[in-house]
């Protein structure tokens, strides 16, 4: 076979490439440039209708997040109108409200109650005269159990503008903290008067926990159910409406509103954990140790899901798992520092009583001993786990460095 080097296809490429590669890339220069130089230009147009939108079309947004029940977006919208404008009462009011729902709604969300405490006291110290930032502080503090301070920042606001329904609101809830009841429900039931649109919701459920303070459970549960009318979305709500349920002896209800919790949020451990209970109540034992499953595998470094688990075994009498797992319990909360007189000492107690009932003294001595130390360390406890000076009932005498007043 013979190659026409005139007529190769190699031959014929190369001469035709010589124009027509520097005219291909002259194009693709001055298409990119153009392209690049137009989403530069709209980059820059979005950027300015973004910088000159209204502030009360980015609270629509976060508005709306918050009506739909998603905090999450709510919170995260209401923070960056503040970068932009800081202290913007509407914003501030509305972020202060999202993080105090939002830490009722789970396990690990107790730190949204500080954020709002420091959101607002930031914007109070900027703005001291300002009424509204002033209400959002309130109920920041009432929420973080801060009732005296919450009480004040109330007043000062009710004192100028006694019709103010957010202050109202803030003042029972501050009130029913405090343990004055019929003050609570007293302000609660003029907040729900004065409030008007959005400021509605806040003040029912505030009527809601004021009836349950009083033991009127009834009320409570249909003033809980109003509020559930006016915002389905935010879960806070049904684990007080499940409360209020269970103090009727209505496990059916309760069950429900926990159920309500997952079909917003599947993944809830808090719902779970309460699930777990309410079986344990009802003596439904294998849902009980069902749900309490469930907690401690999306939630392996949550103490309490460690204990209601090993409770569940101790009461079917599986006292070798119920020692473990309520080990495990005890063992998270010294790990994390929880202080002495916010742990669950149940961990300790039934975990030595398992030991006991299983013969194993070394565990049972140690448990003890365990218990006695963190007794000893807080003076507002009293011991109430004891044995005779020589020590648990078959089991060696507890040794020197453990006796009281080491």
């Amino acid at each position: 076979m013979r190659i026409y080097r005139s007529q190769s296809r190699l031959t014929f490429r190369r001469q035709r490439r010589r124009s027509g590669c520097a005219s291909v890339l002259f194009l693709l220069s001055v298409i990119a440039s153009t392209a690049l130089i137009t989403w530069a230009w709209l980059e820059g147009r979005s950027g300015l209708r973004e910088a000159s939108a209204p502030p009360g079309d980015r609270m629509a947004a976060a508005q709306a997040a918050f009506d739909r029940g998603d905090l999450n977006t709510a919170i995260a919208l209401a923070r960056e109108l503040l970068v932009e404008q800081p202290h913007f009462p509407p914003a501030v009011r509305l972020l202060a409200r999202a993080l105090v729902y939002r830490s009722y709604s789970d396990y690990d969300r107790a730190v949204d109650r500080d954020s709002a405490v420091e959101v607002t006291t930031e914007a109070v110290q900027y703005q001291p005269s300002n009424d509204e930032l002033v209400a959002s502080h309130a109920f920041a503090l009432a929420a973080a159990r801060r009732p005296g301070a919450s009480a004040d920042a109330a007043r000062r606001v009710l004192e100028a503008k006694p019709d103010h329904a957010f202050a109202r609101t803030a003042l029972a809830l501050a009130y029913g903290t405090a343990g004055s009841y019929e003050l609570a429900l007293r302000e609660a039931m003029q907040a729900v008067n004065a409030a008007r649109g959005a400021e509605t919701f806040d003040a029912v459920r505030a009527l809601a926990i004021a009836y349950g303070d009083l033991g009127n459970y009834v009320e409570a549960a249909r003033t809980a159910e109003r509020a559930i009318a006016l915002n389905p979305r935010i879960l806070t709500l049904y684990f007080e409406r499940a409360l209020f349920a269970l103090q009727l002896g209505d496990a059916d209800s309760a069950t429900v509103a926990y159920y309500q919790v997952l079909v917003y949020d599947p993944d809830n451990v808090k719902a779970r954990l309460r699930l777990c209970e309410l079986s344990s109540l009802l003596r439904e034992r294998d849902a009980a140790i069902s749900y309490c499953q469930e907690v401690i595998r999306r939630a392996p470094a949550y103490a309490e899901g460690w204990f209601r688990l090993g409770r569940e075994y101790f009461l079917q009498g599986e006292f070798v798992v119920a020692q473990q797992h309520l080990n495990r319990c005890a063992t998270l909360q010294t790990m994390q520092n929880v202080p002495v007189a916010e742990r669950r000492f149940e961990c300790w107690y039934l975990q030595g009583q398992a030991a006991q009932i299983l013969g194993d003294c070394d565990a049972l001595v140690a448990t003890y001993n365990e218990f006695r130390a963190m007794a000893l360390s807080d003076p507002r406890l009293e011991q109430t786990w004891t044995y005779p000076p020589e020590g648990p009932p078959g089991c060696s005498p507890l040794s020197p460095a453990a006796e009281p007043g080491s």
